[in-house]
């Protein structure tokens, strides 16, 4: 069950950073606006494999709803409804393909941190918080964007980084989160989720995490009822 929507101002939802002894971040969308480039890069492995797939920004917004990029592929052959659905190989392969431009588009430094995140990571580390990555995504992608916004040193600074391929199932299942909090030894009131979907919400919420959400550029108009606290960025909270 999701928790109960509080409606907080910005001042308290820097009350709520400020008091959490770990903060847990979800990449995609709430680190940096990632989102276009990993659709870029589908479209790219797609031509590399021959394949006439095209995802537009509006038939990507809809495939997000389905989290982990080998399961949007198969979700999008499966609608196509025309042929043997693909093998595990050739997924893999795909994805493979993906990953590697993804990697070479962030490394053109085209994909900055969203306003706030790094004044946020280092006022956290300054108090003396723990941070954690929750997230859905490859350790992969995660090493190539946060390699290039915050240096290859990076993985100091969190105490866990749980990936999408380390758990059973993927949001808007819990099982990053709870992951999380085993890693963490710690009670999930103790902490705070940011987020920027609907299906992480759900995620951290069925964990019993409390949710802040920055909202991005493909999940806006998502229904944030259940979250803490709604903003735009996360400008002015560090």
């Amino acid at each position: 069950m999701q928790a109960e929507a509080f409606a907080l101002a910005p001042v308290d939802a820097a009350e709520l950073i400020r008091h959490a002894a770990a903060l847990i971040f979800d990449v995609d969308g709430t680190l940096a606006e990632t989102e276009e480039l990993h659709r870029l890069a589908f479209n790219h492995a797609f031509a590399r494999a021959g394949l006439d797939w095209q995802w537009d920004r509006s038939v990507y917004k809809d495939l997000l709803r389905v989290t982990g990029g080998k399961e949007r592929m198969r979700a999008y052959h499966a609608r196509l409804g025309i042929a043997q659905a693909l093998s595990d190989a050739d997924i893999a392969e795909l994805h493979r393909i993906k990953t590697a431009h993804y990697a070479e588009l962030v490394e053109t430094g085209c994909c900055p941190l969203r306003p706030g995140v790094a004044e946020l990571l280092a006022a956290a580390k300054a108090r003396g918080q723990r941070l954690a990555i929750a997230t859905t995504t490859s350790h992969g992608n995660i090493d190539a964007l946060l390699s290039q916004a915050l240096g290859t040193r990076w993985a100091a600074d969190f105490d866990a980084i749980v990936a999408g391929d380390d758990v059973r199932h993927k949001k808007p299942a819990p099982d990053v989160y709870l992951e999380i909090l085993a890693r963490l030894k710690l009670d999930a009131s103790d902490c705070v989720a940011i987020e920027d979907s609907a299906n992480g919400l759900i995620a951290a919420s069925r964990a019993g995490i409390p949710v802040l959400i920055t909202r991005s550029m493909f999940f806006g108009d998502d229904d944030f009822s259940a979250a803490r606290v709604v903003l735009d960025d996360l400008a002015g909270l560090g």
